[in-house]
């Protein structure tokens, strides 16, 4: 038994090797600085927000978007109430904002929103994002500059939390930071197949040509995934990654940890409809790399192993993990990783427990339940 541990480590340590190899292909893009070389805006963007009982969040959101350095003419926020227990009643701002009911039509809360905003939308690209959410002054500006440099249909930007100095804040900054890393590793390899929702950018004419979200509308998450792979696997040249710091989106960590569970439980949930056979193998390796751990622990519990031998097996996993998360952790953010030992070492427990729920379990999302 012990041979099939080594080599489900051996297969883990390699893939991981190469998704720190794609980050590292994947290059930082910045504005110019120098006065002069800066390009002038062009881009025509509008923001849709997708949003149910927001009413703390948004006031924040739309106060960022107020202090975007970025011509109000070349951009317009679609506010999309899901069935909100309380209405939103925006007041004036600089730029156009609108808020618009969702004609829900699916399984799928936030497809219907974003479809629904669609069908309004007047300007070339659309940028989506979450209602608890911030964005840096220069997040437009920077998604113009890189359009108008390359030839590109769809952009993914980072997503990382604003974390108190908490445990449980600590552990899922580690879990989406390990998560973006492998994002933008994908990319690097020409294997994309993940982004996140809250900062994901694409042509109007995209989403039409792919027939929006239809075919995977019965899933309730995934809105950002699904596109993703659908766009990559008809024109994956034009599918882009936007490393750069002023694009990076803010979000909240949850509060508690069964708020924490559930939503990891959501994600994982649509892992098995990917298009993308990278994206399931990946998945299926990360698993049993977890699962790997946890099953090393037993045998060291049970006397198994030796303690010399679970440390050897621990600080494999252990570092390669740590590379990635290093690297990545340097281009999301300025604060230290904290709580890594204790977080790297419940992790594979949390995760393969998420992952073998959401073969079989039900959720809650936005006070909605959703599962099998």
């Amino acid at each position: 038994m012990s041979w099939v541990l080594y080599t489900i480590l051996s297969i883990y340590v390699i893939t991981i090797l190469f998704i720190i190899y794609g980050f590292t292909k994947v290059k930082n893009f910045q504005i110019p600085m120098t006065a002069g070389t800066s390009l002038k805006p062009q881009t025509s963007f509008t923001i849709i927000v997708p949003f149910r009982n927001e009413i703390d969040n948004l006031p924040n959101l739309l106060q960022s978007f107020s202090k975007l350095n970025y011509p109000n003419d070349l951009f317009e926020v679609i506010l999309v109430d899901d069935n909100s227990r309380e209405k939103i009643f925006v007041s004036s701002f600089r730029f156009q904002v609108s808020v618009i009911d969702a004609i829900r039509v699916s399984n799928s809360p936030k497809k219907d929103a974003i479809s629904t905003a669609m069908k309004q939308v007047k300007n070339n690209w659309v940028i989506t994002t979450d209602a608890d959410c911030l964005v840096h002054e220069n997040w437009l500006l920077t998604f113009d500059h890189y359009i108008q440099q390359n030839n590109v249909s769809m952009l993914a930007g980072a997503v990382t939390y604003k974390c108190e100095n908490l445990f449980l804040h600590d552990f899922q900054q580690l879990d989406l930071t390990s998560l973006q890393g492998a994002t933008i590793g994908s990319f690097g390899l020409q294997k994309a197949f993940m982004c996140n929702g809250a900062n994901f950018a694409y042509r109007k004419t995209v989403f039409e040509s792919l027939n929006g979200f239809e075919g995977n509308n019965k899933i309730a998450s995934g809105d950002d995934v699904f596109l993703l792979q659908k766009a990559v696997g008809l024109f994956p040249d034009k599918v882009h990654y936007l490393k750069a710091k002023e694009a990076i989106v803010i979000t909240k960590p949850t509060e508690n940890w069964s708020s924490l569970f559930y939503q990891r439980v959501r994600w994982a949930a649509k892992t098995s409809s990917y298009q993308s056979n990278f994206g399931k193998v990946l998945g299926l390796i990360v698993f049993f790399g977890n699962l790997n751990f946890v099953i090393g622990f037993f045998f060291f519990v049970l006397g198994f192993w030796s303690w010399y031998i679970l440390v050897l097996f621990v600080s494999s996993k252990f570092i390669i993990d740590f590379i990635l998360i290093y690297i990545t952790n340097q281009f999301l953010t300025k604060a230290r990783i904290r709580s890594l030992i204790l977080s790297s070492l419940l992790y594979p427990f949390f995760s393969t427990t998420v992952a073998l729920y959401s073969l079989f379990g039900t959720y809650e999302w936005k006070g909605r339940r959703f599962g099998k």
